[in-house]
């Protein structure tokens, strides 16, 4: 396995590179978890000069047979952000390390151990979607994706589609924790509907579950009526 390390609107000097590969000790990944399967180190520049003390970013995604595990930080150079992603991954991999082992012999199983079919749960961007406003009369518009954006709209749009499995409200929150998100969108395992869970206050979290409205899904169900023409 390979560290896959690329710029997003920056240039990646070779140095950097090699510091990576360094920092990010593949026999200490592995022995936390020996079946990753992926690394990739993703590194960006802020333009704003307002936020010169965290112009550099550096996520780390590390996905294996188990839950997802990313990391990521911020700082005044690349060198320094990386430091503290590899600190948060590190602690990560950690805790889903303790946590497979201190399981062993019960009856629940950890996410490490799940079969290799079963894939993490879908993960919102941390931008979200954009509301979709009513047409403005000479107001331009453009699309981006499958994003219409009107006027400016916003500076950066990141679009990620990921592959969801049904899973426990328990489960949802320890993936949560192990990507470093506020929130996290899943399938729940027993409705089979789409729910959020997010963080609250200190270590409270919240859940919001969605539902179709029966009444909509049988109109939208129903063919559209023929037309006619009204007779006097």
């Amino acid at each position: 396995m390979d560290i896959v390390v690329k710029g997003r609107k920056t240039e990646v000097p070779e140095r950097f590179r090699k510091h990576v590969a360094e920092k990010l000790k593949l026999e200490k990944i592995q022995r936390l978890d020996a079946k990753v399967i992926s690394l990739d180190v993703e590194v960006s520049k802020e333009p704003n000069p307002r936020q010169a003390d965290r112009c550099d970013r550096v996520e780390i995604t590390l996905r294996s047979r188990g839950p997802v595990i990313r990391a990521e930080a911020a700082a005044s150079d690349p060198y320094a952000a990386l430091d503290l992603a590899a600190e948060k991954l590190d602690a990560r991999l950690r805790k889903q390390h303790d946590k497979r082992f201190s399981r062993r012999g019960a009856r629940r199983i950890s996410a490490a151990e799940v079969p290799d079919h079963v894939p993490g749960a879908a993960t919102l961007n941390g931008s979200g979607l954009p509301v979709h406003e009513e047409e403005t009369d000479g107001v331009p518009t453009k699309k981006i994706g499958s994003l219409e954006i009107k006027g400016e709209g916003p500076l950066v749009v990141r679009e990620k589609t990921h592959v969801a499995s049904p899973m426990t409200l328990d489960q949802a929150l320890y993936e949560m924790e192990l990507v470093g998100h506020d929130f996290y969108l899943f399938v729940d395992s027993e409705t089979k509907e789409p729910s959020v869970v997010y963080r609250r206050h200190a270590y409270d979290y919240g859940v919001i579950h969605l539902s179709t409205d029966p009444m909509i899904a049988e109109a939208q169900a129903q063919p559209p009526a023929a037309g006619g023409t009204l007779g006097g």
